[in-house]
């Protein structure tokens, strides 16, 4: 089967597709025939190994694990014996390490669910990742009916999925971004806009019960004073926030913390319930073939992407 490989740390023409052994699944594993899948900062990080925290979690010298991707749209193929919900045939979603292949083996208790009908392939694939870091961000931030908040960098990949699920949660959501994108998070659900080209919010004097860093490109010492007492800063990035998420625990009126726990089934599963129901949206940007992994790299590392860049393999459609 094809699949993206690397064998070293480095820019995006580190990537290349590859003839390699296709997998079979265990008795608790169903093979996907995956028809599309997503490249996101967290793919981009791993490649470059940047920060170099990740050399230890990947290998030191060269990554062990050559394949990258997280978010997969297909087709089950196969099943196997012990299997008993899901069948040959099914359109499947979600999240499973090494995506970017023609064939991934995904476990039927694991992170999967059934795509609703009417969705495509390129938009089921685009929306497990930013749903799990947004609902870890909202708990994080303890958002909740009446809370303020505030979304720096909301027409990423987390930011969009935050953005649609905080009203959920009776939030009040203020979305900083680019001003040719006011109109999408409006439509998702923001209640008002900051033009991230032409104002900093840190200088408005308005305060923020929550203010979640969507991109990992702000910082708790610049919007602290944005933030009213007892207010929270949930960081994504910069690990000099971990240190300041101890700090504050113990010091000062806000605090900071730094959501880092893993993907849980539940999320995927009420994930399938919101789109089921209209109630979530895949936001995709630009789609592109698989064997065009390295340009689409370059895009997601410009920081230009709203929403999520989709790679597509296997006929991709309805």
């Amino acid at each position: 089967m094809r699949a993206v490989v690397h064998d070293r740390y480095g820019p995006p023409e580190v990537l290349r597709v590859e003839d390699v052994e296709r997998p079979v699944p265990a008795h608790d594993e169903v093979l996907v025939r995956v028809h599309a899948t997503t490249v996101t900062q967290t793919d981009c990080h791993m490649r470059r190994a940047r920060p170099l925290l990740w050399r230890f979690l990947l290998g030191l010298r060269r990554p062990r694990r050559r394949t990258l991707g997280l978010e997969f749209a297909g087709i089950v193929e196969a099943v196997g014996p012990d299997v008993t919900e899901l069948t040959a045939g099914d359109r499947v979603f979600g999240l499973r390490s090494g995506s970017h292949a023609e064939y991934v083996c995904v476990r039927e208790s694991g992170l999967i669910a059934r795509i609703p009908d009417g969705m495509s392939f390129e938009q089921a694939a685009a929306v497990s990742d930013g749903y799990s870091q947004a609902v870890k961000t909202l708990r994080a931030g303890h958002v909740a009916e009446g809370t303020n908040l505030l979304i720096y960098g909301a027409t990423g990949s987390l930011g969009t999925g935050a953005v649609q699920l905080a009203p959920y949660r009776g939030a009040r959501v203020t979305a900083v971004c680019s001003g040719k994108d006011a109109e999408l998070v409006r439509s998702l659900g923001a209640a008002e806009v900051v033009d991230r080209d032409v104002e900093d919010f840190t200088k408005n004097g308005k305060r923020y019960d929550v203010i979640i860093d969507a991109v990992g490109k702000h910082s708790y010492l610049r919007a602290r004073r944005s933030l009213v007492p007892g207010g929270i800063f949930v960081a994504t990035d910069r690990l000099f926030h971990f240190p300041l998420a101890l700090l504050t625990r113990w010091f000062g009126s806000t605090r900071v913390t730094f959501p880092v726990s893993g993907y849980e089934r539940e999320d995927v599963l009420s994930l399938q319930e919101l789109l089921e129901t209209g109630r979530y949206r895949a936001i995709v940007d630009r789609v592109y073939p698989l064997e065009e992994v390295a340009e689409a790299s370059h895009y997601v590392d410009s920081w230009q992407k709203v929403g999520n860049v989709v790679l597509t393999l296997n006929g991709a459609g309805r």
